[in-house]
């Protein structure tokens, strides 16, 4: 029997997002981290090209008449006393994430929205708060206190609050209109929010209790054609090309975009247009999908004396390891990079990380490598906790046995010998690094410098089959040496070469070796070579070629040696 396919229910709540974009967070940033850099004009700059540009300004870079995406030169000479800091991507992104996460007490469906700014599905949220308007209030006060610029916009599609939240207040021409504008208004965060308002439970907060600034960027459920229409078309998310278009044609508004039919808009700007229109009415859907929770793999071990012994430390990590590769195990994951904290009684800190070829959860394979380094730890007046942590860890694939005995036996046996130089690199790699330990790895030319590439070990497999050359090779190769003889193609019965005469004994070749012509390589600039494999009459066997010229002389050349 087949089961209906159930139907939303009238009873359950209007979907409803609001979308929270921080304009300064690059600056504010930096100003929480050092309040000093806040006596004058702040901005942050990042390199594009050749030329420096301004990604974010602290208020008071703003209300100098600076704004985002202008050169630093050009920002200078506006003003002077500006100062700036390098950009800082990464920890740009931390701290987002940790606003996802303060984020996370007002709706558990947050999703980080670019580089600065959150999307939270709010639906069913906003009575816990009072009411749409409250909820919004209470995020100004809380983002005032965390020293940040907030701009907030909520409506019932992903891209109007969006929009909301960015152009509020604006005209279609580009200039702002109302005291919505950040280099205009107080920061949204600047005043403290008025205490919250009585509420009875299952009423909404009816507009005219909310602020002007409340209302330009709160769409009242249902009415998200209306609080669009006056936005300019940019509020769509469109590229800046489509707009400076749509601009030249006279369609400012979003308004404009609603009354004209959709089929020529597709044609001339594409369906990016039309999709992006939909996605903001409503018309098609746009899903949120919220940050996985970050696991971390790390343990703790408290100890009730201060311990200063190798062996106790030993003993300690033996307590630790086990569990922690049991979580890795669980999640399917192996450690890559594991870190040992030790918390000295005085207040210090010392920490020892190793690295490993290859990501594992086998406690046998990590313990060693700790070992190795506690030689270096200062204990002091003793060591009264430990941590070990798992701090870059990757997935581990299942492996699944195939074939008969023999084949078992024989792919067991392949993977024991490369388990034990895994770890062979990881003991090599505690003392001297991982990126010191290199390999060779075949590579796809002809040429005999470049049959063959240099990869880090520890990222990087070992090459399964290496492709056997027509003609032996020789085991030390070097830059060509010229050698003194007839100026002739054919092998000379005698040569000079480092300062020595040699008497050719035996010879075998030649092997003719043309340039890569698609490649102008400044070393085979002598044109074809052919190679001969010498034996001197003192013992050398020696790699010589005859180079027939090119842009440079021909002459006879040393490559290598078999010795």
């Amino acid at each position: 029997m087949t089961m209906p396919t159930p139907t939303p229910s009238s009873d359950d709540p209007p979907r409803r997002i609001l979308s929270l974009w921080f304009p300064r967070l690059g600056a504010e940033r930096l100003l929480r981290a050092d309040p000093g850099a806040g006596q004058g004009p702040l901005a942050v700059v990042e390199t594009r090209g050749a030329a420096q540009i301004l990604t974010s300004l602290s208020e008071e870079a703003s209300r100098a008449g600076l704004v985002g995406n202008m050169p630093l030169a050009e920002a200078r000479a506006l003003c002077p006393d500006l100062q700036t800091r390098q950009g800082e991507p990464v920890k740009e992104a931390g701290f987002l994430a940790a606003l996802r996460r303060w984020a996370g007490r007002f709706s558990p469906w947050v999703a980080e929205d670019g580089a600065a700014a959150l999307i939270l599905d709010i639906t069913g949220c906003a009575h816990l708060f009072g009411g749409e308007a409250q909820l919004l209030e209470q995020i100004d006060a809380e983002t005032e206190a965390l020293q940040l610029t907030a701009c907030s916009g909520l409506a019932d599609t992903v891209g109007a609050a969006w929009a909301l939240a960015r152009y509020a207040g604006r005209d279609a021409g580009g200039a702002r209109r109302s005291g919505d504008a950040i280099d205009q208004e107080a920061r949204a965060t600047r005043s403290r929010a008025s205490k919250r308002r009585h509420w009875t439970k299952g009423g909404a907060a009816p507009m005219a209790q909310l602020r002007p600034a409340q209302a330009a960027r709160i769409a009242p459920h249902g009415q998200t054609r209306q609080a669009l229409a006056e936005l300019p078309v940019a509020a769509l998310r469109l590229d800046a090309p489509v707009v400076a278009e749509l601009n030249r044609l006279g369609l400012r508004r979003v308004q404009d975009l609603i009354g004209t039919p959709r089929a020529t808009l597709a044609r001339r700007f594409g369906t990016g247009l039309t999709r992006r229109l939909d996605q903001a009415l409503g018309v098609e859907p746009e899903p949120i999908t919220p940050a996985a929770p970050e696991v971390h793999f790390a343990l703790r071990l408290s100890l009730p004396d201060p311990i200063g012994l190798e062996e106790d430390i030993l003993a300690g990590i033996d307590r630790l390891l086990p569990p922690l590769c049991e979580k890795l195990t669980a999640k399917a994951r192996g450690a890559r990079r594991v870190r040992l904290e030790l918390s000295l009684a005085e207040g210090s800190r010392q920490v020892i990380e190793i690295g490993l070829a290859r990501a594992t959860a086998n406690a046998d394979r990590i313990r060693p490598l700790l070992a190795m380094k506690l030689g270096g730890v200062e204990a002091g007046f003793g060591i009264d906790m430990m941590r070990l942590v798992a701090v870059v860890t990757e997935p581990l694939q299942a492996r699944q046995m195939t074939g008969g005995t023999l084949a078992t036996s024989v792919a067991s046996a392949r993977r024991a010998r490369d388990t034990g130089i895994e770890d062979l690199m990881g003991r090599i790699g505690a003392r001297v690094g991982l990126e010191a330990i290199t390999r060779a790895h075949p590579a796809e030319s002809h040429i005999p410098e470049k049959t063959a590439t240099v990869l880090a070990a520890a990222w990087s497999e070992a090459a399964p089959d290496w492709p056997k050359p027509a003609y032996p090779r020789p085991l030390t190769l070097f830059a060509p040496e010229p050698v003194h003889a007839d100026d002739c193609p054919d092998l000379p019965a005698q040569f000079r070469w480092r300062g020595r005469n040699f008497v050719t004994l035996g010879a075998m070749g030649p092997e003719r070796i043309a340039p890569e012509w698609w490649l102008d390589d400044p070393a085979w600039r002598s044109g074809v070579r052919d190679y001969w494999r010498v034996e001197t009459a003192t013992g050398e066997r020696l790699w010589l070629f005859y180079a027939h010229g090119g842009t440079m002389s021909a002459g006879w050349f040393c490559h290598g040696d078999f010795a």
